[in-house]
């Protein structure tokens, strides 16, 4: 049974506001809440914060989904997961906007962190829940599209529409909490409970086990994500750094902030990835192929790296960001269609999403552990982006190990 645009609008919308809870924080307000703080060391500092609150994240996401797929409520069994998600996330935000040390930003920051993965757990597993593997493309198309453009909502709204870290923190707050309602409106029928898996306190440490022999495409699908996600987070992650210290931004164009050129990377980032996010997926549906379109925009995504690495000026960057939005729309819709493909068992989806989702994670605590002393003592901004794109082409070539999905 095909699902109808008004489910897939309410799922894209809640994917938004998962990415205003992340992203905005961890490109603009992050970075400079940490800077005011301890402008002397502030990429060590903003390593910590960001890898504590990563690691919480790797153990949040899969221990919410074993719990949302064993919940009977007759809400439906990922709708408080949603729910109490994006109220926690948002609390977790309000609560960043008013902190003034690094261990109170690492506090606040862990609580959003934890909330916003309760929700993204409840809202992944409802794609393999509700879609037929026929639309999956497509359905991961929309919400790739969806986040790309909270990608730079956020970015616009911290950076240029709103003044003042706290209202910039409780706006976006307010908005994860809004994207959220559309799909707690949309039908979760409850699951009866003879069908749901028994629920013991070990089921929760299990969450965080696979057998790599038992299900090889699933580790492989896990470890070219991660390695694909680890690139993305050392670059993100000092982007704004970036432009300030290697490009001198506010030294080519005066009177303007780096804030702004990180705006511009974004609008060119964004306009390239919705040229291909959606049809990427809708060709992966028709051709039934995945792997092709993955490799693909791995590969682009590390030529945007390289050039990066090679040509670290204004203009290389305008032409990376473009390259990689190109790559990264493919990315988004077929990589995660083909996740869905490989998942050992129907009964734990949420569960095995979460192990997924450590692949995004994983690389949030380790990228400021490699990246730091890379930026800091090993060859700077050329050498970091010369790593992240070595580390993209191996993901790209482990899709090949994956052996049930074309």
């Amino acid at each position: 049974m095909r699902v109808g645009r008004g489910w897939i609008m309410a799922l894209a919308l809640a994917n938004m506001g998962l990415f205003f809870g992340y992203i905005g924080p961890l490109q603009v307000l992050l970075p400079n809440q940490v800077q005011d703080i301890d402008s002397a060391h502030k990429a060590l500092r903003l390593g910590i914060v960001t890898g504590i609150g990563a690691a919480v994240a790797l153990v949040t996401g899969p221990a919410a989904g074993a719990l949302s797929d064993a919940t009977g409520a007759r809400f439906g069994r990922r709708r408080p997961w949603i729910a109490g998600g994006a109220v926690a996330g948002a609390a977790g935000l309000a609560l960043l906007s008013g902190q003034r040390t690094i261990l109170g930003v690492t506090i606040a920051w862990c609580v959003a962190q934890a909330g916003l993965n309760c929700m993204q757990a409840g809202v992944t597993a409802l794609v393999p829940d509700r879609v037929p593997v026929t639309q999956r493309g497509a359905v991961s198309g929309w919400s790739g599209l969806s986040q790309t453009i909270g990608v730079i909502l956020a970015v616009v709204l911290v950076s240029d529409l709103i003044t003042g870290q706290v209202p910039a923190y409780l706006a976006l707050g307010v908005l994860v909490m809004a994207a959220a309602v559309p799909i707690l409106r949309a039908p979760d029928p409850p699951v009866p409970r003879e069908q749901l898996p028994v629920f013991e306190a070990r089921a929760v440490v299990r969450a965080f086990r696979f057998s790599p022999r038992r299900y090889p495409d699933f580790s492989w699908a896990w470890a070219t994500r991660f390695l694909v996600q680890l690139g993305n987070s050392m670059t993100i992650l000092y982007l704004l750094y970036f432009l300030r210290d290697k490009v001198h931004y506010q030294q080519l164009f005066p009177g303007h902030k780096a804030e702004q050129g990180l705006v511009i990377l974004d609008v060119i980032y964004t306009l390239a990835t919705v040229t291909t996010v959606v049809i990427g997926g809708v060709l992966s549906d028709r051709s039934g192929r995945r792997k092709p379109a993955v490799m693909f925009a791995g590969y682009a995504m590390a030529a945007a790296d390289v050039l990066l690495a090679a040509w670290p000026v204004w203009t290389g960057a305008i032409i990376a960001a473009a390259v990689l939005g190109l790559g990264y729309g493919v990315y988004a819709s077929v990589d995660q269609a083909l996740v869905t493909q490989v998942l050992p068992a129907d009964a734990d989806r949420a569960k095995d999403l979460g192990i997924i989702n450590i692949a995004n994670s994983a690389p949030q605590v380790l990228a400021p552990a490699l990246a730091a002393p890379i930026v800091t003592y090993l060859g700077g901004y050329p050498v970091l982006f010369g790593t992240v794109a070595a580390a993209t082409v191996a993901g790209s070539v482990f899709v090949t190990k994956i052996r049930s999905v074309r």
